[in-house]
């Protein structure tokens, strides 16, 4: 019977052990699963976050404001760039990014910053103006002068990622500390003693919670919002709980509590400006405040932890009210937490909200940006610019781009409103470029500053008119032995037939035709028909090929309406084409770029200046001299009704058929500047180019002091007295003798019926300051 039962307990036992078997192989299983599971989490924790954390946008810049006694700038001029900077105006100057002012005299103090030719230190400056320059510089500590400073650059935009977030990254060490235990405090009090998970977390949120009569904390840890944030996504669920738990716990295996503290500082999501994501503190501090999170008073990073809950509800712009509850609930919290005397707590809460304006423009330059942004394009990859961190540094001047967009708006709100509502909506664009250098300025691609669309100065591909003029009388001129600027044209009736039997006949635009004309005032009056006939007489494969040594690349028809500007250009290349010009005879490509430095801010590229000889000086003397008076007495005189008669302007207007795009292009001093105005529908404007962009050109240009602007000294050029109905030489005796270069050897030799001997005629002032 004992047996029995024996045998019946191990047949019992063996039977629940068969039972059981299936079960502990399940289980196995699933630990097997489950542990494979954690080693993949396992690798995409460590593989994303010991990688490029994130993708940083480029950093696109101005050039640098540079200080120095006797530069041209205006005391407005310095406080407009300041405010561009975020520079703060005070009373009296304490730290980096703060300025006072005393009418003329200005107390700065600079902010250090990494440029691509190495560090610029913070300075304290004091700057006094005499009228429209800088009379002194001079250290405002020791009062020692000063010959040279920098301010750091204005920020032109940003180029982002397609998930467009925005950040600017911080180390933890430039965070106050303040901030970071305040966030403590509010978001994650045991954050420096759980491994990613607290269990107790929510219990003491909950407490915390009813004690504050308010959301002062929440539930997940620090740990687990930088997973959720920087791993996952918003979905609510069991699942995504759980993958965030887990990260969080192989977060905390793996890196240091400071190093996650400072991504968690880097990534959290504080503001949604348009299609921008305000990412980090360290961005939010100018999103919210207009000022780098070191110069943040207690009151307002207490606001920015606060936000962290919910930006969006507690948004200060539209919802103020319970932005300063929450701002005082974690002012409160830092008092009980001791982080805060009572006292400093209780007038932190009795400060305004003091933010800034909010939305500022994300690029304030679209135009100009798109300028940078192809120019890039030829040396990176569309993911490197947007993704790289890359610090870019640019040739754009703030003035100069500031005056151009106003200068243009300006000026077609007055034209629209003199002409009533009729002709339909003018648009315009611009460029403004070093005339040396080849540095662009300035650009503008339409009348809203601000519009990133269709970029009319790089894309609006218009006819150019009489623009193209020069090109004709420069190839004319380089053959001194047949050509001068006194040699007579002839301005009589021109029919032209082509082999196809099509018949060409050209008018001049006051439909008078002039008889013989000297070549250089047949350019300074426009004449059609006397250009048309130089142009058929020297080829027009020859105007092509001069146009191409002028840096022309678009496509150029080889037929006579060619010689009047019956092609299309943008702004863009008719400034590469007059940048030749104004440089003296030089090729200079157009370049928007000086340096790129990487996110460590290592240098990685420089721009170099890039020129090649295309114009003989003397001939480039010649051809500018003959634009010269296009401006003195031909079809852009009106620009001395506003612009001093001493100061010298070379330029061209441009009008193409039907009046439907106004042209002007001129240079003065050491700046170069395109106008074009039309309508996008390329309908009649009823403008021609004097009386449409010559006005926004003689707007802008009227803002820069260039007074002083001669043609240097060319060698191989004479000057003689020549008599303008004859073209042969004058004196005295001809009533309206002019002074031109000639080549060496190429004047005219016979005196003119008007001349007797007699003494020379004194020059214009114009002329002896020119030829001085």
């Amino acid at each position: 019977m004992a047996r029995r039962r024996k045998r019946g307990r191990n047949h019992s036992r063996r039977n629940r052990t068969r039972r059981s078997f299936p079960w502990f192989h399940l289980l196995l299983a699933l630990l097997l699963v489950f542990a494979g599971y954690v080693v993949w989490l396992d690798v995409q924790v460590t593989s994303q976050f010991n990688g490029k954390r994130w993708s940083l946008p480029a950093r696109v810049y101005a050039r640098p404001l540079e200080l120095y006694a006797g530069r041209e700038l205006s005391p407005g001029q310095f406080a407009s760039e300041l405010r561009a900077l975020d520079y703060r105006s005070v009373n009296a100057v304490h730290q980096a990014g703060q300025y006072s002012r005393n009418r003329d005299t200005f107390h700065v103090m600079s902010r250090a910053f990494t440029f691509w030719d190495g560090e610029e230190p913070s300075r304290r400056l004091r700057v006094v103006f005499s009228g429209n320059t800088i009379g002194t510089l001079s250290d405002l500590g020791t009062g020692k002068s000063v010959s040279l400073a920098r301010l750091d650059p204005v920020l032109v935009g940003s180029f982002y990622p397609a998930h467009n977030e925005d950040r600017v990254l911080l180390k933890l060490d430039e965070v106050p500390v303040g901030l970071t235990n305040a966030l403590i405090a509010i978001e994650d009090r045991n954050f420096y003693h759980h491994h990613g998970v607290s269990p107790l977390a929510i219990l003491r949120a909950m407490w915390a919670n009813v004690r504050a009569h308010g959301v002062v904390q929440g539930g997940s840890t620090l740990t687990q919002q930088l997973v959720k944030n920087f791993f996952l996504t918003n979905e609510r669920s069991l699942a995504r709980k759980i993958n965030e738990a887990i990260m969080a716990l192989l977060l905390e295996f793996h890196y240091s509590k400071d190093e996650i503290l400072e991504a968690y500082l880097n990534e959290v999501y504080l503001a949604q400006d348009g299609r921008r994501s305000i990412n980090g503190f360290g961005l939010a501090s100018y999103f919210y405040f207009d000022r780098p999170l070191s110069d943040l008073t207690v009151d307002q990073y207490a606001l920015l932890v606060g936000l962290v809950k919910g930006p969006s509800y507690y948004n200060p712009w539209k919802h103020p009210e319970r932005a300063r509850e929450r701002r005082n609930l974690v002012l409160d919290v830092m008092a009980q937490m001791k982080l805060l005397d009572p006292q400093q707590a209780a007038r932190a809460k009795t400060q305004r909200l003091n933010i800034g304006t909010g939305h500022k423009a994300i690029n304030p330059f679209p135009a100009f940006l798109d300028l940078v942004r192809r120019q890039l394009h030829t040396d990176y990859r569309d993911e490197d610019i947007t993704s790289e961190g890359l610090r870019i540094f640019t040739t754009l001047d703030p003035q100069v781009q500031w005056a151009l967009e106003d200068a243009l708006e300006t000026r077609l709100n007055g034209i629209e409103a003199a002409r009533g509502s009729g002709h339909g909506k003018l648009e315009g664009a611009g460029v403004v470029t070093s005339a040396q250098g080849g540095e662009v300025l300035a650009l503008a691609g339409g009348r809203d500053p601000r519009f990133a669309g269709f970029n009319r100065a790089l894309d609006a591909s218009r006819q150019v008119g009489s623009l193209i003029k020069p090109a004709v009388y420069l190839t004319a001129l380089e053959h001194p032995d047949h050509y001068t600027l006194a040699t007579l044209l002839d301005d009589s009736p021109l029919t032209w037939k082509a082999r196809n039997g099509t018949v060409w006949e050209p008018k001049n635009y006051d439909r008078e035709n002039h008889g013989e004309v000297p070549l250089y005032l047949a350019l300074a009056h426009s004449y059609n028909v006397s250009t048309a006939r130089l142009g058929l007489d020297l080829g027009v494969d020859n105007v092509i090929a001069t146009l191409r040594r002028l840096g022309v690349d678009c496509k150029l028809n080889p037929y006579p309406s060619l010689l009047l500007g019956a092609t299309e250009m943008t702004p863009l290349q008719v400034t590469r084409m007059y940048q030749t010009y104004a440089s003296g005879g030089f090729d200079t490509p157009l370049r928007a770029i000086t340096a790129v430095l990487s996110a460590d801010r290592s240098p990685l590229q420089r721009y170099p200046l890039n020129v090649r000889a295309a114009i003989r000086p003397e001939y480039a003397r010649l051809i500018t001299t003959a634009m010269m008076y296009v401006v003195r007495i031909g079809t852009g005189q009106a620009i001395y009704n506003v612009l001093p008669a001493d100061r010298n302007v070379a330029g061209k207007t441009g009008t193409t058929d039907d009046l439907r795009d106004s042209w002007f292009a001129g240079f003065t001093g050491d700046r170069l500047g395109v106008i074009w105005v039309g309508r996008d529908d390329n309908q009649p404007t009823g403008l021609t180019g004097a009386s449409g962009a010559l006005l926004v050109w003689r707007d802008l240009f009227a803002r820069f002091d260039d007074s002083n602007w001669t043609q240097t000294a060319t060698d191989g050029i004479e000057y003689h007295w020549i008599d303008p109905q004859s073209g042969l030489l004058a004196d005295s005796s001809c009533p309206d003798a002019v002074q031109l270069p000639f080549i060496t050897g190429s004047a005219p030799q016979e005196q003119a019926a008007c001349a007797h001997g007699n003494a020379l005629p004194e020059a214009v002032d114009w002329f002896k300051e020119l030829f001085r």
